[in-house]
């Protein structure tokens, strides 16, 4: 049977989307400098409302969360206030919307907080901050077991914070080098104690996240991006594989509302993961909701879905040129093609 991306779609038992597509995460660094969405957040996400779900771009769960300028925050009054208007206004046009939640670990500046860099071991990375190239990184402190279970309180505050601000649930952001993803690969974490050094150890900080957050507003409301196989401000290892091997299926016994691929896959094969993509390799350890994302076109996301590749889509450029990408596909009209000229402003 075919599948049609426009036909509504089950999440789970409290939330049925509108259509299959997801609009994206993505980062565009236009909140206010008290890191409060703005009213061209509200008019930019509300034009996009049709999207089966919108996640939300990258949202810091606390100060030392933060390494780039201007990403929202959900951990003050005036944040959560400031996206109530933005969940309010796509609710208002029976639209969804989960928040992203974002610590960024080592890739964090201190210019931003005044405080230590929290990563799992005192490894830097190379480089400066985008949009700020004259601040270059520094060497995190490595996170004591007071300063994770700070972290794993954080976020489950921020979930909190999250659906007090109307949002239907959050994408915990564990993706792409950041610092849940750090502590799944060897060459970020070198720690000797129950955080490190195994594939079950690595996975703790991740699980005992998830499960902080699921504690505080339900599986059904808590989602995790992923991507193993992709090295963004990481060097590669062999032996990361065996995390995640281990990592997926635990995360199955969980029940989130989906998983998703944290890198585009759709022309990619990793040796790393035996030759298969990430979405090809995650769908073959969980057997959950799984979230595509890629240089998708519409047509091609239809067969990826049928060949059971993943059950959703997520959309990314192709939104920020064309607000109203659901209706052109349903119309069968020409998509705006994107440019980065487009970053400039939320159109």
């Amino acid at each position: 049977m075919t599948t049609d991306l426009l036909s509504p779609f089950k999440l789970n038992d409290s939330i049925e989307l509108q259509n299959r597509v997801l609009m994206a995460p993505l980062t565009r660094c236009m909140s206010d400098d008290n890191l409060v969405p703005t009213q061209a957040m509200v008019d930019y996400y509300a034009r996009r409302a049709d999207a089966g779900l919108i996640i939300s771009e990258a949202t810091i769960i606390r100060p030392d969360a933060q390494g780039y300028p201007n990403t929202p925050g959900l951990f003050t009054s005036e944040q959560i206030q400031g996206w109530k208007k933005v969940t309010d206004a796509v609710h208002a046009k029976g639209g969804k919307m989960f928040a992203q939640l974002w610590h960024v670990g080592r890739v964090a500046h201190p210019h931003f907080f005044g405080g230590d860099v929290l990563a799992p071991s005192a490894i830097g990375i190379e480089g400066s901050v985008p949009r700020m190239r004259e601040l270059t990184y520094v060497t995190p402190k490595a996170a004591t077991i007071e300063d994770i279970q700070g972290l794993i309180t954080d976020y489950a505050k921020a979930a909190e914070n999250a659906i007090e601000a109307g949002f239907d649930g959050v994408e915990i952001h564990g993706a792409n080098g950041y610092l849940i993803d750090q502590f799944l690969h060897f060459a970020a974490n070198q720690r000797e104690d129950q955080y490190g050094q195994t594939p079950e150890n690595m996975s703790r900080f991740a699980l005992e996240v998830v499960d902080a957050v699921v504690a505080a507003i339900g599986a059904n409301k808590t989602a995790l991006r992923l991507s193993p196989g992709a090295y963004f401000n990481m060097t590669e290892s062999d032996d990361d594989k065996a995390v995640f091997d281990y990592l997926l299926p635990a995360l199955e016994t969980r029940n989130l509302a989906y998983l998703h691929v944290g890198i585009f896959d759709d022309s990619m094969r990793f040796a790393s993961l035996g030759d298969k993509s990430a979405s090809e390799y995650m769908r073959g350890a969980y057997k959950g909701t799984l979230v595509g994302v890629g240089s998708y076109s519409f047509e091609s996301a239809n067969q990826a879905i049928d060949n059971n590749q993943f059950d959703l889509i997520a959309i990314g450029r192709p939104f920020i040129a064309n607000p109203d990408y659901i209706s052109k596909v349903k119309n069968g009209e020409a998509l705006t093609p994107y440019s980065d000229e487009m970053l400039a402003e939320l159109i």
